[in-house]
């Protein structure tokens, strides 16, 4: 793995880190909503919803892995964490160790005062290899938490009420 560098992604790369994120959804079959644009105004703007982390090959730079990640806070654990909203390693570089590394560079971003607590992320109940991946890393379900949405007319009404 030493042919691979883990770096913050910026501007410059959301070509990049788009493409990646539509092989990430052509992999588990998911549609890819998401356009360049999207990602500019979310992630590179002057208020991000997110960061994102860029696994490459130092000689190539071809991206092998994307990890893209949000701060959140608990008052039960007293600290900040991170929630992964995607983790993708190519199929060309798979069993290296990469979703690891991905992962730990996460923690990594946090400001040094910080207290990181945990990491959250979903897994797909019918991606069993991802399950298998979480859970080997000891990954836990907390059969305290349901993971809900809101989405469509429900947001929009909610939105009217501010």
């Amino acid at each position: 793995m030493a042919g691979i560098v883990v770096r913050k992604a910026g501007r410059e790369d959301v070509a990049a880190l788009n493409l990646a994120l539509a092989r990430l959804s052509a992999d588990i079959g998911d549609d890819h909503g998401a356009s360049e644009a999207d990602l500019l105004c979310h992630g590179f703007g002057p208020e991000k919803a997110f960061q994102a982390l860029l696994a490459e090959d130092r000689e190539t730079g071809e991206v092998l892995g994307v990890a893209v990640y949000s701060p959140v806070f608990s008052t039960v654990r007293a600290g900040a964490g991170f929630y992964v909203s995607d983790l993708w390693v190519s199929h060309s570089a798979r069993g290296m160790g990469l979703g690891k590394r991905l992962l730990g560079q996460v923690i990594a971003q946090a400001p040094k005062d910080w207290a990181v607590r945990f990491l959250k992320l979903a897994v797909y109940d019918d991606n069993a290899s991802a399950r298998a991946f979480y859970d080997r890393l000891g990954f836990e379900s907390d059969p305290q938490e349901t993971y809900l949405s809101l989405a469509g007319e429900a947001l929009d009404a909610l939105k009217e009420t501010s």
